[in-house]
């Protein structure tokens, strides 16, 4: 008998405690935490359930239906895909507003310098100008067709722009002889040994190839920087990934503990196994970084194409004086290397002088000059990429830390007790995983197949190396053309040749075809009152002053 009531004393007092521990694991805050995040569950249990039917999260009691466990699957996968996509704004939105701030100033500065030239040539020469501003004007378009991903050979274009202008002047200084394209032809054989430009197109040649180099490659950098960024940020999470996620985020929910987030370590190892692709793609990031931050001195130093650009009226201005003030010496042995030419007929001589040149200039005042370009100068652009391209380093490797902070994701400082370890609320043993998908072998969250690296992202990182490459190459004022010969494709927009991972042969500097070629006008004005044997010489003191003035007016 009274082991009977023992019996029965015992089996009440079991009774109560397992109502009193019923009671502690109801799922009513469950219930509550779900309807604050916007689920919809067609039924959520008032009490703990049998977990037999979980697939993900601990399987002993839980306050979780299958239908609860399936929908917070997807959820995990939507959280962790618009974290990424969060922390990685402000990098993607870097690139983009730069890359379009650096494209419109370039362009608006070879718009503007080339109406300044226009306006100050006008106004300096008047009609010669005039007749053969297409000259200059295919000057601009090369450069500009250059600058845009153009096929272009920046010296010889150059060059050719010089023996144009040289065809042109010496029709114009001789118009007292008939000079034909044969003896043109044989012109352009002295160029280099006559120099009758004096030392600026070999300086000027200089300058703009190195300032052109190192802009346009620059804003490629920025272009290939903003697609690899908006392309990595684009998440494609692995079923493992997903389980390692659902049961870090949602399964505290399955436990009746919804407000208990995770623990920072634990949060970090399924990060790290989610992004184990994305974390190497940061050493090929981090030279890309280095060699943009190299070109970026160079736009603010040496090769300054607002520099080189704004007085380039000026210095091809001074290559023709120079040429006016020779135009005897030159024509002279031009007379006697190609023979001399024969006279021109009468009826061509009755234009004097003053059509041939009229140096009617009258200089522009400091505040007549264009407006800078893009409302600022390329040195303020160059402070500010720079210190944002500084933070961009090593993105890629820190953005489990970033996502695993306490205001995001994890617990933060809390107790290591008082965190979500991934099977109840308690300390988090295991260490951490090292970055990268090789280091994934043994992370204990997430399962990551390492012989099979993510092919989308090993593209990416090919990008990054055939840019970095083309950077080290414009740093030191050489230039790599890239062929495109893929489905990928070259970039749209300006200043881009090749944003994508494009065929190269990274031996082929300055490859790149000829710039058309501007027929000379072969009927030049002709003065009878100038000698048989030499060309008019009644200009350059005229022009020469005009040269002077201007010279010293815009510096």
């Amino acid at each position: 008998m009274l082991r009977l009531e023992t019996i029965i004393c015992t089996f009440s007092v079991l009774s109560v405690a397992a109502r009193a521990d019923f009671k502690a694991r109801n799922c009513s805050d469950v219930r509550e935490a779900c309807i604050g995040k916007g689920f919809s569950f067609a039924h959520v249990p008032l009490q703990e359930i049998p977990g037999e039917h979980l697939r993900v999260c601990p399987q002993g009691n839980t306050c979780c239906t299958q239908e609860m466990e399936d929908k917070f699957g997807q959820q995990s996968k939507q959280d962790f895909e618009n974290l990424v996509d969060e922390i990685s704004h402000e990098l993607r939105s870097t690139f983009v507003s730069r890359h379009k701030r650096f494209d419109e100033f370039f362009l608006e500065l070879l718009e503007n310098t080339e109406r300044s030239l226009n306006e100050m040539f006008v106004r300096t020469y008047g009609k010669p100008y005039m007749q053969n501003s297409e000259v200059f004007e295919n000057l601009f378009a090369e450069l500009k067709r250059y600058y845009t991903g153009g096929n272009v050979n920046l010296e010889e274009m150059l060059n050719d722009f010089w023996s144009r202008l040289l065809e042109r002047m010496f029709t114009l200084l001789n118009s007292q002889y008939v000079i034909t394209e044969d003896y043109l032809e044989c012109i352009s054989k002295y160029t280099d040994e006559l120099k009758p430009f004096g030392d600026v197109p070999r300086k000027l040649k200089a300058q703009v190839t190195r300032a052109f180099i190192a802009a346009r490659t620059f804003v490629q950098g920025l272009s290939v920087g903003r697609e690899v960024a908006q392309r990595v940020s684009k998440v494609s999470s692995s079923p493992a990934c997903i389980r390692a996620l659902t049961k870090m985020l949602y399964c505290p929910f399955c436990q009746g503990m919804p407000a208990v987030k995770p623990c920072k370590n634990y949060c970090l190892n399924v990060v790290k196994g989610c992004l184990a692709n994305q974390a190497d793609l940061d050493p090929e990031w981090n030279l890309y970084i280095d060699a943009m931050l190299l070109v970026a001195q160079r736009l603010e130093g040496p090769f300054n194409i607002e520099s080189v650009m704004e007085p380039i009226d000026v210095k091809i201005s001074e290559a023709i004086m120079n040429m006016q003030d020779n135009s005897a010496q030159v024509s002279y042995r031009v007379f006697q290397g190609c023979g001399q030419p024969k006279p021109a007929g009468m009826t061509r001589s009755t234009r004097g002088v003053s059509d041939v040149f009229n140096a009617r200039f009258r200089p522009y005042s400091p505040e007549e000059r264009p407006t800078t370009a893009a409302g600022t100068s390329l040195d303020r652009l160059v402070v500010d990429i720079k210190e944002k391209l500084k933070l961009s380093k090593k993105f890629w490797s820190n953005l489990p830390e970033a996502m695993c902070m306490e205001d995001r994701v994890t617990a933060g400082n809390a107790s290591d007790d008082e965190c979500w370890n991934g099977h109840t609320k308690g300390r988090y043993f295991p260490e951490v995983q090292k970055d990268g998908l090789t280091n994934q072998l043994n992370n204990p969250e997430v399962g990551v197949d390492i012989t099979r690296p993510d092919t989308f992202i090993r593209q990416q990182i090919m990008a990054l190396r055939v840019m970095t490459n083309k950077l080290k190459n414009a740093y030191n004022g050489n230039d790599i053309y890239f062929q495109d010969s893929s489905d990928e494709g070259s970039g749209s927009g300006s200043g881009s040749g090749c944003t994508e991972v494009c065929p190269t042969d990274m031996d082929a500097v300055g490859a790149a075809t000829e710039a058309p070629v501007v027929e000379a006008d072969r009927r030049g004005p002709v003065d009878d009152s100038a000698p048989l044997h030499a060309p008019s010489v009644a200009l350059p003191t005229m022009l020469a002053l005009s040269a002077l003035a201007l010279h010293r007016q815009w510096r």
